[in-house]
C-alpha cells in the first residue's frame, strides 16, 4: 500500500480527533483602533476553482507584519482553523487560514474528508499549486511582509505544512501540531527550520515514523527542532477531541498542559525565526 493510503487509513481512524473550535474573543483595547483585529474573506482562483481563505490581522494598514499561513484539519476552512488566525493575529502576524478544497468548503463526515484530502496526498504538486495561490494572495496586502512568512498547520494541515517546508524556498519557518511527517515529498529546501510538536503517546504517529522523519531531516541539513509532550495524545491541541475520542472509542484527547506549550513553543519559534 502507497505511503498516502496508510496516512489517509490512519486519518480515517481518527476523524473525530479535529472538530471545530469556539472563535476566541478579540477583546480589542477599544481606546486603540490600531489594536482592533480585522478579519477578512478574500477571494481567488486555482486551475478554474475558486478559493475562499480567511486573513486576520490588527488594523494598523501602515506596519508591516510576518506573514503566517495556518492550514487546516482535513474538515476544510472551519471555526477552528479560523480562531488561530485570529489568535495570531492578536499576536501582531499577518495570518491567513488558508481554503484547500476551494469555496471556503467545511465538510463534517470522514468519507467527505477523505475524498477532498486524497488528491493532496496523491498529488503534491497540486498541495504547491493551493499554496501558492494563497500565498499571492495575502502578498496583495500592503501591510503583509513578504520577506518574512512562515506555515503552520493541524493534523493534516501539519503534514502539509511540512511539505510546504521542503519546497518552499522564501519560507522561514514551519511549525506542525500533531501532524503526519512522512508524506512522500522530499526536501529541496533546507534554508528553512521547522518545528513538530508532537504528542509521545499520539498511537497515529509512531515511533518508526519519527525516526525516518529525524533521519530525512539529518540527511537534508534542515534545521529543526521535535518535542514531545509526556502523556499527550493525538489531537491534544483540540478541546473537542476528549469528547468525540469517547464518543467513537478512539485514542484522541485534549491536553490543556501540552496545548498551551506547544502555543508557547509555537509563539518562540516564530519570533526566533522572524527577528
Amino acid at each position: 500500500m502507497k505511503r498516502y493510503q496508510l496516512i489517509l487509513l490512519s486519518m480515517l481512524i481518527l476523524f473525530a480527533s479535529c472538530k471545530e473550535k469556539k472563535e476566541v474573543s478579540k477583546n480589542p483595547d477599544h481606546s486603540d483602533p490600531s489594536s482592533e483585529i480585522k478579519t477578512e474573506e478574500v477571494s481567488y482562483t486555482v486551475n478554474d476553482q475558486n478559493y475562499q481563505s480567511y486573513v486576520s490581522f490588527k488594523n494598523d494598514k501602515d506596519n508591516l507584519k510576518p506573514i503566517v499561513f495556518v492550514i487546516p484539519e482535513w474538515w476544510g476552512l472551519n471555526d477552528y482553523v479560523k480562531s488561530r488566525a485570529e489568535e495570531l493575529a492578536d499576536l501582531g502576524y499577518f495570518a491567513m487560514a488558508v481554503d484547500f478544497y476551494g469555496d471556503g468548503k467545511v465538510v463534517y463526515t470522514p468519507e467527505d474528508a477523505q475524498k477532498l484530502a486524497t488528491p493532496f496526498y496523491e498529488n503534491p504538486v497540486l498541495a504547491k499549486q493551493v499554496f501558492d495561490a494563497a500565498k499571492e494572495k495575502a502578498l496583495s496586502f500592503q501591510n503583509a511582509d513578504k520577506n518574512k512568512m512562515a506555515v503552520i498547520g493541524y493534523c493534516f494541515g501539519g503534514a502539509q505544512a511540512l511539505n510546504m517546508a521542503r519546497q518552499e524556498a522564501d519560507l522561514k519557518g514551519a511549525v506542525s501540531f500533531h501532524g503526519n511527517l512522512e508524506t512522500g515529498v522530499k526536501p529541496n529546501n533546507n534554508a528553512v527550520k521547522i518545528l513538530v510538536l508532537n504528542g509521545e503517546a499520539d498511537t497515529f504517529v509512531s515511533k518508526e515514523e519519527i525516526d525516518a522523519f529525524k533521519r530525512e531531516m539529518d540527511s537534508a541539513n534542515i534545521r529543526y527542532e521535535f518535542i514531545n509532550y509526556p502523556g499527550a495524545i493525538h489531537g491534544f491541541t483540540n478541546p473537542a477531541s476528549t469528547e468525540t475520542g469517547e464518543k467513537y472509542n478512539l485514542k484522541v484527547a485534549y491536553n490543556k498542559a501540552a496545548d498551551q506549550k506547544s502555543w508557547q513553543q509555537m509563539k518562540s519559534f516564530l519570533a526566533d525565526i522572524f527577528n
